[in-house]
């Protein structure tokens, strides 16, 4: 990053200059002009920063006049939003109080104020546990005033812009978190321009030779693109202008991070993403009752020149999305042959798009269809908060799972409409309507067709539900649910049955410690707990009492050595002298967030990292380090689930990695698919075991009819010659596609 270097002078000018574009900004938007109120937060946040600075060494009051820039004019907020965003951190990083604030600006913008010094620092802390509060905290804020979150919405997306003066560790930790929280909160909320932007800021720290690859790749192919979409658009243009009306048609290019969403979701290079672009058309229309009239008439006049896709119709105007989108989609087969997605929209839909319906919600518009299936989201995660889970990580990940749904609407039998994540079940329908009909669901009806509790339902479906007294709730439940409401009722239903039978699980366990004369430690426990594969200590308590597991000499031998090696002190007394014994537990060096860790294996083959498990990463991949709480690196491949929540959940454990390995080998998993031929596999076999002398490890094929499916494990020293390796598979006849799968 260029050194920071400014004369007083300098930075004065430049500090000036920064709050006119607010102020010119909020002066030409639609709000009531304000300017005094603004002018005064302004001139009070910058004496009260005075003399601090951020981490680029540019004055600090440079980022508040950012955040209120972006809260004004990308998002649509008005002054009082504005005020509380230049003084967003007051509070928290200067001597004033939530009091002062009120005494100079009035209870609104104080109480602003307050929520965001509430969820300061991130939604994430130092522990996992304080990092869910303050994520629910931040929701409890948002059903009270939706400004809040769409101020700190604001703030991260300034913090990720400047992200480029952390170090390593530090963007892994805001990348991960924004990628988790905040992209899905922005896209649910209805910012779309945000959250594309939160997306590819995200990924082009955790990936940036991939960001830098395909953004290189966009640009080289833009000239052909341009050629074709001009090509696709000429006769609509020309058919629309026939039609008299006022739009504004162009071609929006996919973000960097969809495209290689895409690519590693489908396992395909970047030539293979067929729909880089599509097209949107947005019409001008003084009358909102006549919006859906002429959306339909611009649908039938394409649908004239070009072939539609029967399936990828999506109507959003009839039945807006919960974050208030509305427009039509359809998808035509452009001249070169390949599915073209077009999006119709009036000019008032594509500012509520773009911007985000949040910020017309309650201060502009007033009561309406659209407000209240906002405000029914938030009274779900309102609902979730009254009744918290004990397990606040569980409370994260369950919210976390509404926030990147798409929804879909089914009805009950008296029409009653119910908005749903995609993928919900009959019998997330049943816990929607109430706890006790969730808990006694044998079976659902839908379209008057019965079907059992995991069937998922579509948009449009008809749903009844059919109960029995004699039901109770079940552990594997559990799998059939996607909405965070119905999760948390169900442990609570299940915490009730299972209440007794982890007391009696408890009283077992502690008779045996008693008999054996064992001493229980934390790590004695954490050792019982992987050997019988479970999680927590209710889990194991459960399947104890419930006779699933028994306890024998093994267990005690293996506490009580365990419980021997942790005491890595003793005291014994020679005459009236008191001696330290040496300390016997084996001694690890201290990791270094701050520094890049070098992944390594000695010359007995012992690496000084772990695997996680969860994905297969090799040498050549882009990892990172998560030091346990035992002092060990465990490396996990940078876009793998697990990584994502540990980015977001321990973000100060999080190490930056270097693979300093050689001679080694890994195991890689390769899926290739083709058309099925005589000798194909005999020719794929002897490719890679003589001519590249590749040690294969195991390998599946199947053929059905003319299509053959093959995953193939082989021991390799690096990624390089996994890649190399598949792109000579796919030089094999037949061959269609040859990919690594992590």
């Amino acid at each position: 990053m260029e050194e920071y270097n400014k004369t007083p002078e300098e930075e004065e000018q430049l500090i000036e200059a920064a709050f006119q574009e607010v102020l010119d900004g909020y002066l030409k938007s639609n709000h009531r002009k304000k300017v005094e109120i603004i002018e005064r937060a302004y001139k009070f946040a910058k004496e009260a920063h005075k003399g601090i600075r951020r981490r680029s060494g540019e004055p600090y009051i440079l980022h508040p006049i950012a955040v209120a820039k972006i809260a004004s004019q990308e998002i649509g907020l008005g002054s009082t939003s504005i005020c509380a965003a230049l003084l967003h951190d007051v509070v928290e990083d200067t001597e004033y109080t939530v009091e002062d604030i009120e005494a100079h600006f009035g209870p609104k913008i104080a109480q602003l104020v307050s929520g965001l010094t509430k969820i300061s620092g991130g939604i994430f802390g130092d522990q996992a546990s304080a990092q869910a509060e303050n994520f629910r905290k931040l929701l409890l804020t948002m059903s009270e005033d939706i400004r809040v979150v769409l101020i700190k919405m604001a703030d991260r997306l300034h913090n990720m812009r400047t992200l480029g003066s952390m170090a390593p560790a530090k963007q892994y930790k805001i990348a991960g978190e924004t990628l988790y929280i905040y992209a899905p909160l922005a896209h649910r909320l209805g910012l779309f321009a945000i959250k594309t932007e939160l997306e590819d800021l995200s990924f082009k720290y955790e990936h940036p030779e991939a960001y830098k690859r395909i953004s290189e790749q966009i640009a080289q192919t833009e000239a052909r693109r341009t050629a074709v979409y001009t090509d696709f658009a000429k006769p609509i243009i020309e058919k629309l202008r026939e039609m008299g009306l006022q739009f504004e048609a162009k071609a929006r290019v996919k973000s960097v991070y969809s495209i290689w969403n895409k690519m590693e979701t489908k396992h395909i290079p970047f030539e293979e993403v067929y729909d880089l672009y599509a097209m949107r058309i947005i019409f001008d229309c003084d009358d909102p009752s006549k919006e859906k009239q002429i959306c339909w008439q611009i649908y039938s006049a394409i649908t004239d020149l070009y072939k539609i896709h029967p399936e990828r119709t999506r109507d959003w105007l009839s039945s807006p999305k919960a974050n208030g989108y509305q427009a039509l989609h359809l998808t035509v087969m452009g001249n070169d042959g390949n599915w073209i997605e077009i999006q119709i929209r009036s000019r008032r839909m594509d500012e509520i798009a773009e911007k985000g319906f949040a910020a017309h919600w309650k201060y502009k518009i007033g009561d309406s269809d659209e407000e209240s299936e906002l405000h029914a989201w938030l009274q779900t995660i309102k609902e979730i908060l009254d009744h918290p889970d004990p397990n606040a990580m569980d409370f994260l990940d369950t919210v976390k799972l509404n926030l990147f749904a798409t929804e879909i609407v089914v009805f009950t039998p008296k029409g009653e409409l119910l908005t749903l994540p995609a993928g919900a079940t009959v019998l997330d329908v049943a816990f929607e309507l109430h706890s006790q009909l969730g808990s006694k669901c044998i079976a659902g009806k839908v379209n008057h067709k019965l079907v059992p509790l995991s069937h998922r339902l579509s948009s449009g479906d008809q749903v009844e539900i059919l109960t029995s007294q004699s039901q109770t709730p079940k552990p594997e439940w559990i799998d059939f649910l996607v909405t965070a409401k119905a999760k948390t009722a169900l442990r609570q239903e299940l915490r009730k049955i299972q209440r007794p039978v982890i007391v009696r699980g408890r009283e077992i366990y502690q008779k045996f410690l008693n008999d054996n004369s064992i001493t229980e430690t934390n790590e004695s426990f954490t050792k019982l707990l992987g050997t019988y594969h479970v999680n927590t200590r209710d889990e194991f308590f459960y399947m104890l009492g419930n006779g699933e597991i028994q306890l024998g000499d093994y267990v005690a031998r293996m506490l009580k050595k365990q419980s021997d090696s942790i005491l890595t002190r003793w005291i014994w007394r020679r005459g009236k002298k008191e001696v330290s014994a040496p300390d016997l537990s084996p001694k690890r060096d201290e990791i270094n967030t701050k520094e890049t860790y070098i992944l390594r294996i000695d010359d007995n083959g012992h690496p000084n990292f772990k695997l996680g498990g969860c994905c297969n990463p090799i040498p050549g991949d882009e990892v990172l380090g998560f030091v346990t709480p035992d002092n060990e690196v465990e490396i996990h491949a940078i876009d793998c689930p697990r990584a994502n929540a540990l980015k977001s959940t321990h973000g100060p454990r999080i190490v930056a990695t270097h693979w300093d390995v050689r001679s080694i080998k890994f195991t890689a998993h390769i899926h290739i698919e083709g058309i099925d031929r005589f000798g194909i596999l005999q020719e794929l076999i002897a490719m890679i075991s003589s001519q590249l002398a590749i040690d294969i490890r195991k390998l599946d094929i199947e053929a059905e009819k003319e299509v053959f499916h093959c995953d193939l494990w082989v021991r390799v020293e690096n990624n390089n010659i996994v890649t190399d390796l598949c792109n000579k598979i796919k030089k094999i006849e037949g061959v269609q596609r040859a990919a690594r799968i992590n």
